[in-house]
């Protein structure tokens, strides 16, 4: 693995470690398969509690100063916006219901106080960066070239790109050009998210609808869960590609840290991830993991050595069809029940 200093990314050979790792993990430990695809129904509780809360706050916000809204997204509402991110995660990889449609739609409804429609293209792009991880052309997780070039290692540069990160990660689609974006899930998702942004709004007040943004906006950004960003896949320590964060934070953003874990059993419901970390504890303490979010997005931002460049990229697509790669959670698991 190879990078030319703050003018390219890291240069990688091969396909994605993930999947050689599970299959090395079945192997060693054929228990997990009984984690595999086991549903958590109880997930589309957490979702109504958690859309309902959300909602509650913004309704009493609203009668509140625009700087109150802030502080309260800030310290509370980027907090439950992180607990979505979980929770359409599970509900992209089928993990709630048996059922795909229901599972569609309980991830259009933990969208709905998230302001941006984001359910349907999430999955879709998600999907992608499991199976094509470091994959230019597929994977919208990495920043586009010309994203890297713009902010390099500069401070204030790092700082802009997180206040404006959902910006760059929509701009990153338009190079996916392999992916169909428009579906009858895409309209239906739009239309519920939007609807309910207009209805806030008309109902409740602008400020009730900057809750809701600001909530949004900074839980991917400048706030205390914000270093998720940086943790995933920012090579801290090359040629490590996939981070895990094993923090207090996991508890109300429902163990969203065990990045490792995850990509390596994408099938695997938020609720067990710590159990593969505990079943197979050989494979995930011997590597680099976080123990702060806040910590680490201040040393992303401030420290000269770190920049966008800092992620692996790599050709090689290991055998995984376009098509065949549309689950990639039931590639990766299947090639392990296989094994």
């Amino acid at each position: 693995m190879s990078q030319a200093k703050q003018t390219d990314f890291y240069h990688a050979q091969g396909p994605e470690p993930h999947r050689a790792r599970t299959k090395e993990i079945m192997e060693k430990h054929p228990e997990i398969r009984q984690l595999l695809g086991k549903r958590n129904p109880w997930s589309f509780l957490l979702i109504v509690i958690g859309v309902s809360l959300q909602f509650t706050i913004a309704y009493f916000i609203g009668k509140q100063p625009w700087w109150v809204a802030i502080l309260a997204a800030f310290f509370v509402g980027t907090i439950i916006n992180h607990m979505f991110i979980a929770l359409v995660h599970d509900a992209s990889h089928n993990l709630i219901f048996k059922s795909r449609i229901a599972n569609s739609l309980a991830g259009v409804l933990v969208n709905t106080p998230m302001f941006i429609p984001s359910f349907v293209s999430f999955q879709k792009y998600h999907m992608k960066h499991h199976a094509f991880q470091g994959i230019y052309e597929l994977d919208a997780d990495m920043p586009s070239k010309w994203e890297a070039k713009l902010v390099k290692n500069r401070w204030y540069m790092k700082l802009l790109w997180i206040f404006l990160f959902p910006l760059w990660q929509t701009l990153r689609t338009s190079r996916i050009r392999e992916v169909k974006f428009f579906d009858t899930w895409v309209v239906i998702n739009l239309i519920a998210v939007i609807g309910v942004d207009i209805a806030v709004y008309y109902f409740w007040g602008p400020v009730s609808l900057l809750y809701l943004a600001a909530s949004m906006w900074l839980g991917f950004g400048l706030s205390p869960v914000g270093g998720r960003l940086i943790q995933e896949h920012y090579t801290i320590n090359p040629p490590q590609e996939t981070y895990s964060y094993y923090g207090i934070l996991n508890i109300p953003s429902l163990n969203v840290g065990y990045h490792n874990e995850h990509h390596d059993f994408p099938s695997v419901a938020w609720n067990y991830l710590p159990k593969i970390k505990k079943i197979a504890p050989e494979y995930y303490e011997t590597l680099t993991y976080h123990k702060s979010w806040p910590l680490l997005l201040l040393k992303f931002i401030f420290n000269p050595k770190i920049s966008l460049y800092d992620r692996v990229e790599r050709e090689d697509r290991g055998g995984v069809g376009l098509n065949d790669a549309v689950e990639a959670d039931l590639v990766i698991a299947g090639q392990a029940k296989s094994a």
